[in-house]
């Protein structure tokens, strides 16, 4: 990874269709990387770098994000928004964000609830603070 600020690993799930899964990836892929403050690449990237991976196609793609800015809040927010713009635009897309042990699904279609997930994982994740991974989905 690359940038500074808070490192984010962004995954596409999709239920074991690998080829859906890196066209999915592949386009918010291309919705993060016009953003401004962020930096963003392919974690298969650095995997296929180290000896003995050959690239893609084993295990599932991912992408990377680092907010480029010292205000971390405000870049971290651009993320998350993008990200759930990302996902509005087909109810069934889902992204699972993590950023250290913190965790969240975004989906679709979030309801009060989720939404409320999503504000108290940016919450931890750009603190530092707050228990490990989150098991909802937004």
């Amino acid at each position: 990874m690359q940038g500074g600020g808070f490192q984010w690993r962004l995954v596409v799930p999709t239920g074991g269709d690998t080829l859906r899964q890196e066209r999915l990836t592949r386009d918010l892929y291309d919705t993060l990387r016009a953003a401004d403050g962020l930096a963003v690449g392919f974690a298969e990237e650095e995997a296929s770098a180290e000896s003995g991976h050959k690239g893609a196609g084993v295990g599932e793609v991912a992408l990377w994000a680092a907010t480029a800015t010292a205000v971390a809040r405000p870049a971290s927010q651009v993320l998350i928004t993008l990200v759930k713009e990302w996902c509005a635009k087909e109810r069934h897309r889902k992204v699972e964000v993590s950023c250290g042990e913190n965790s969240v699904k975004i989906t679709g279609r979030p309801d009060a609830a989720q939404e409320r997930m999503v504000h108290e994982f940016l919450d931890r994740a750009t603190t530092g603070e707050g228990p490990g991974p989150e098991d909802g989905a937004a």
